[in-house]
């Protein structure tokens, strides 16, 4: 009897047992994100707080304070950033 423990104990993040469905979930849950920026540019990070919160840099200025942190920089606000 071959064991399949291997599937029950692989990473949550792992898309091979369903992978048509790990695929169609991602696409509903990306889609939309992707067509603003399709349709708006960078205006969709002014407008989706969702999409500024994925921003870490933009002209050369740090977005996001875990990577500020991390890297020892100035963290510029996005809006701001996006603003100029």
């Amino acid at each position: 009897m071959r064991s399949t423990a291997s599937f029950i104990t692989a990473s949550p993040t792992c898309p091979a047992p369903v992978p048509v469905t790990s695929a169609h979930a991602l696409n509903n849950a990306t889609l939309h994100y992707g067509l603003q920026l399709a349709d708006k540019g960078l205006k969709a990070l002014i407008d989706d707080h969702h999409l500024r919160n994925g921003l870490n840099v933009h002209k050369g200025k740090i977005t996001n304070r875990a990577v500020a942190e991390a890297l020892g920089y100035e963290l510029v606000e996005p809006k701001t950033v996006l603003a100029a």
